[in-house]
């Protein structure tokens, strides 16, 4: 379900991103304070911090492709020359640049086939995006892994940073991980299961969670 919204700040970047916070997110900082350990000392450090959505799925999810398997640094400065070669970003504007366009902005030959196949997508309605706020979580990651070039993880970002949902657990993000491995386990190698145990902790906050742990990696917040 959509989360409700507290307040709405535009953005120092642009018209395309408002800073918008969830109205849960003061009350899961608190929790999470009070009962890990490892929060209680990296929230105090980002206080002004919270998730921020762009609003537009389609930007959203092609944002995601982008970012799939390369660190944010890489992920950004490829974004944002797509941004300058689609500086009104839809799905016809990305149709028309075509392959040649998001290659010479550094995407891979299989991201620029995911993307235009994303724009195809959403041009022809082949998806309703209008209904996604009002689905399930699961729900909604079934729904997009049926387009091809969107797996579990660029769908579990959706649910974050485009729905706001306050408690998805993104085990294939390689930053979450590796957050983990430092703050929870000095360092060693973490399993899926062991990083699953930390994160039952979370509940029902695991999204905030997590973006503190990015955080903790990167004090540039990731806004896909």
């Amino acid at each position: 379900m959509a989360p409700e919204l507290r307040s709405s700040v535009p953005d120092q970047k642009g018209p395309i991103l408002t800073r918008i916070c969830p109205m849960y997110w003061d009350e899961a900082r608190a929790d999470l304070v009070k009962r890990d350990r490892i929060l209680r000392r990296l929230i105090p450090k980002h206080p002004e911090g919270f998730l921020v959505s762009r609003g537009e799925p389609f930007i959203t999810l092609a944002r995601s492709i982008t970012g799939q398997q390369i660190s944010v640094r890489a992920a950004d400065a490829v974004w944002n020359r797509v941004c300058e070669a689609v500086p009104r970003m839809s799905p016809g504007a990305v149709i028309r640049i075509g392959h040649g366009g998001l290659s010479s902005c550094g995407l891979s030959k299989r991201k620029c086939e995911y993307i235009l196949d994303l724009a195809e997508t959403f041009r022809s309605r082949q998806v309703r995006p209008d209904r996604w706020a009002k689905m399930d979580d699961e729900d909604v990651i079934a729904e997009l892994t049926q387009i091809r070039g969107i797996g579990r993880w660029t769908a579990e970002m959706f649910l974050i940073f485009n729905l706001l949902r306050p408690n998805v657990l993104p085990l294939d993000d390689i930053g979450l991980i590796k957050a983990i491995s430092l703050h929870y386990f000095s360092g060693e190698p973490v399993s899926r299961s062991e990083a699953r145990e930390v994160a039952d902790n979370w509940e029902p906050w695991r999204t905030v969670a997590t973006w503190y742990l990015w955080r903790s990696l990167d004090p540039l917040p990731v806004e896909y």
